[in-house]
């Protein structure tokens, strides 16, 4: 029942990010037409999905305490892989957007590398600060573009339960992405691909002013109409019989692997919920 929901309400989300793709992208959409700055996706992408996951977010509520009590990363092999394979495909997104093998390309693939190392040692360098060690999953796991965003700890300012920090990673992110780009946008580096050539304005290094105005109506039209689009969509699903976008409680102690597709990943981890459940009297189990 409850993968039905979700497949329901993914399907569902081609209402949020497909208008916002339209207003920027298409030759007849408004932000396009006001000569917005989004590159490769800063609204349509990032901040669609970090407002998406807040209205989420809110309309779930917060997970059981109980299950939160054994809850954290676990397995720095995969972190370590997804990593690679997100940096990668990062340099084909970026790089792919400039639509051609151009300057322009090398440009976007070259910053992609540029901020995420930088990011990256920073990041570390903060860890340090606080522990005293160098962490792989500091390095490798938070080295993204925005990750430093998440730092501003937005969730918690909210008191909502997200948990894969979608509003501060994508969300803040972006918008933050489309402010910088009302202010550091330049028209040689646009024209690089030997076609925009005197075609886009940049932002402020190019004294073009109200670039930032236009930049900051579209990112908060973006947030709001991803926001509230997504939790109307959200609270309609729930108020259908039978669909319901929460999981039970007994899924959530469980496990969602082990309620919804019948296997899980790691046997010690099941065996330490197991004897959790089987043992409530005895308090908080917790592994010597």
């Amino acid at each position: 029942e409850s993968s039905i929901t979700v497949l329901i309400f993914t399907c569902a989300r081609d209402e949020v990010y497909c208008p916002i793709a339209c207003w920027v992208w298409n030759v007849n959409g408004w932000a396009f037409k006001w000569g917005v700055l989004d590159y490769a996706g800063g609204a349509p992408v990032e901040i669609c999905s970090g407002a998406s996951a807040m209205a989420y977010s809110m309309v779930l509520v917060k997970r059981q305490q109980k299950m939160m009590l054994s809850f954290r990363p676990h397995n720095i092999f995969l972190v370590t892989l997804g990593t690679v394979i997100l940096w990668f495909g990062w340099l084909g997104f970026n790089g792919g957007s400039a639509f051609g093998a151009n300057l322009r390309a090398v440009m976007a693939c070259w910053n992609s590398c540029l901020t995420a190392m930088f990011a990256a040692v920073t990041w570390v360098l903060l860890d340090y600060r606080l522990s005293r060690k160098w962490s792989m999953v500091g390095w490798l796991c938070l080295f993204s573009k925005d990750r430093l965003k998440a730092i501003l700890t937005v969730k918690f300012w909210l008191r909502i339960d997200d948990s894969m920090d979608n509003l501060a990673e994508h969300g803040i992110a972006g918008m933050i992405d489309l402010l910088f780009n009302g202010l550091f946008a330049t028209d040689y580096i646009i024209g690089l691909d030997g076609v925009s050539t005197g075609i886009i304005n940049g932002g402020w290094l190019n004294h073009n002013y109200k670039q930032l105005y236009i930049q900051l109506a579209y990112m908060v039209a973006c947030t709001a109409y991803s926001f509230v689009v997504s939790a109307g969509i959200a609270t309609l699903i729930n108020l259908v019989p039978g669909l319901k976008l929460r999981a039970s409680e007994q899924a959530e102690l469980l496990g969602l692997d082990e309620d919804q597709l019948g296997e899980f990943a790691y046997d010690y981890v099941e065996l330490r919920r197991t004897i959790r459940l089987g043992h409530r009297n005895m308090g908080p189990w917790r592994w010597k």
